[in-house]
C-alpha cells in the first residue's frame, strides 16, 4: 500500500497541493516553511491544516480527503468570480455584490475556514434579511477578531440575530455595523452580550439611527469595555440628549485613542459635559466634533480639560459656529497641544476678525503638518499673522486657504513660505479672489 501511494504521488495524482486555501488559513512564515520541510520529507503526508480539520488517514475514508479537497476549490472558485484573491486569514469581500446565490455559497465555505479572523462584506445589500445563515455558523468562526457589516441593510431580525451570536466569538476586536438604519433603537439587542473583559477595540455605529435610549445604553456599556480604542458614533443626531451618560461612560474607557462625535446634535451644554471626561482620556490621539453647529458658545468657559489631551494629534471643530469668545478661549489651548498634527478649524466665519491671536501662536506646533481654514471670512490682518506664522511650521504638508477672500492680491505674503518648506504638499487656494501676480508667484 505504502510503495503504490509513493508510486502515484510521484506521478502527481494525489500529492497535496498548496492551495490558496492553505494559504489562507496558515498563522506565520515560519509554519509555512514547516509544512514545505514536511512535504519534502513525507511526499504523502498531508499539510497541517487538512491533519487539523480532518482525522488521520486510517480513521478517514480517502472520499473525505477529496471532498476536502473539493471544498478548497470551490472557495478559490467563489473568490476568483469575485475577483478577489485568499488573504491569510481574511475573508474580504466589501462592496462585492453579493447575490443571494453568493451568500449560500460564502455561508457553505464557512466550516472549512475555522481560522478566520476577519470578515468583511460591508456595501452588499444582499446581505440584509439573510445574516441569520451566517450567525448560525459563528460558533465555526470562533477566533474571528474583525467583523465589519457596514451598509448591509440589516433589518431587525438581523440585528436580533447578530446579538444572539456575538457571545461564539469572544476573541472579537472591531465591529463596525455603520450605514444601517435599523441598529438605532436595538442596540441593546446587539451588544448586551458584551461583558466585562470583552476584547473589543474598535466600535463603528456611524450613521445608525441611534436613539437617545440606544445613547443611554451605551453609556453603562462603555466601563466593560476595557480595551476600546477607537469609538465613532458620527452622524447620530439624535444621541446629543444621552451625552451625559456616554460622558460618564468614556471616563472608564483609559485607553481611547479615537473620539469621533461628527455631526452628533451636541450642543453648547455639550462642550462642559465632554471637559469633564477629557481628563480621563490621557491616551486620546484623535477628537472630532465637527458639524455640530450648536457648538458655538460652548468653549467659552469649558475648554480648560483640552489641555489634558496632551497626545492628541488631531482636532476637527469644521462647522461648528464658533463664536469670537470661543476662539479667544481655544487660544489659550491649542497651542500647548505640542503633538498636534492636524487642526481643521474651517466653515467657522466668525473666526474672520478674532483669530489674529489665535493664529499667531500656532507657530508654537511644531508637528503641524495640515492646517485647514479655509471659508472662514479672514481679514487682512488675521491672514497676515498667518502667513508669518507659516513661515515657523517646517512640517506642514497641507495648508487649505480657500474661500478666504482676502488671500486675493496678498499672496505675496505667503512667498517666504513657499520658498522655504520643504514639506509642503497641497496648498489649496480655491475661490480666493487671486489676481494676476498670485499667480505668477505660483508658477
Amino acid at each position: 500500500m505504502s510503495q503504490t501511494r509513493k508510486k502515484t504521488s510521484s506521478e502527481g495524482e494525489t500529492k497535496p497541493q498548496t492551495s490558496s486555501v492553505n494559504k489562507f488559513l496558515r498563522g506565520s512564515k515560519a509554519e509555512s516553511r514547516k509544512e514545505n520541510n514536511d512535504l519534502k520529507t513525507t511526499d504523502s503526508q498531508p499539510s497541517n491544516w487538512i491533519q487539523k480539520t480532518a482525522p488521520s488517514e486510517t480513521a478517514k475514508p480517502l472520499s473525505s480527503e477529496m471532498e476536502l479537497r473539493s471544498s478548497m476549490e470551490k472557495y478559490e472558485q467563489f473568490l476568483q468570480k469575485l475577483g478577489k484573491k485568499a488573504v491569510n486569514k481574511c475573508l474580504d469581500l466589501n462592496n462585492c455584490g453579493l447575490t443571494t446565490a453568493d451568500m449560500k455559497d460564502m455561508v457553505a465555505l464557512l466550516p472549512f475556514l475555522p481560522d478566520l479572523e476577519e470578515l468583511d462584506i460591508s456595501w452588499n445589500d444582499f446581505v440584509g434579511g439573510t445574516l441569520h445563515s451566517i450567525t448560525q455558523q459563528m460558533h465555526l468562526v470562533s477566533k474571528l477578531k474583525i467583523l465589519r457589516l457596514g451598509s448591509c441593510r440589516l433589518t431587525t431580525d438581523d440585528v436580533q440575530a447578530l446579538g444572539e451570536a456575538l457571545e461564539m466569538i469572544p476573541e472579537l476586536e472591531e465591529l463596525n455595523l455603520s450605514w444601517n438604519s435599523k441598529v438605532g433603537g436595538n442596540l441593546p439587542l446587539i451588544l448586551q452580550k458584551f461583558q466585562k473583559g470583552s476584547k473589543i477595540q474598535m466600535l463603528k455605529l456611524v450613521d445608525c439611527t441611534l436613539t437617545s435610549e440606544d445613547g443611554t445604553f451605551l453609556g453603562q456599556l462603555l466601563p466593560m469595555l476595557q480595551s476600546l480604542e477607537v469609538l465613532d458614533l458620527s452622524i447620530n443626531r439624535d444621541i446629543g440628549g444621552s451625552l451625559n451618560s456616554i460622558a460618564q461612560g468614556l471616563k472608564s474607557t483609559s485607553n481611547l485613542k479615537v473620539l469621533k462625535l461628527h455631526s452628533c446634535g451636541l450642543s453648547q451644554k455639550s462642550v462642559k459635559i465632554l471637559d469633564a471626561a477629557f481628563r480621563y482620556l490621557a491616551e486620546l490621539r484623535k477628537l472630532d466634533l465637527s458639524c455640530n453647529k450648536d457648538l458655538g458658545g460652548g468653549f467659552e468657559d469649558s475648554s480648560a480639560q483640552l489641555v489634558m489631551l496632551k497626545h492628541l494629534q488631531v482636532l476637527d471643530l469644521h462647522q461648528c459656529s464658533l463664536t469670537a469668545d470661543d476662539v479667544m478661549s481655544l487660544t489659550q489651548v491649542i497651542p500647548l497641544l505640542s503633538n498636534l498634527q492636524e487642526l481643521d478649524l474651517s466653515a467657522n466665519k466668525k473666526m474672520g476678525n478674532s483669530s489674529e491671536n489665535l493664529l499667531s501662536r500656532l507657530r508654537f506646533l511644531p508637528a503641524l503638518k495640515s492646517l485647514v481654514i479655509n471659508n472662514c471670512a479672514l481679514e487682512s490682518e488675521t491672514f497676515t499673522a498667518l502667513a508669518e506664522t507659516s513661515v515657523h511650521l517646517s512640517a506642514l504638508e497641507v495648508f487649505n486657504l480657500s474661500w478666504n477672500k482676502c488671500v486675493g492680491g496678498n499672496l505675496k505674503l505667503l512667498l517666504e513660505t513657499l520658498k522655504l518648506s520643504m514639506s509642503l504638499r497641497v496648498l489649496r487656494l480655491s475661490s480666493c479672489s487671486l489676481v494676476t501676480e498670485d499667480v505668477v508667484l505660483l508658477e
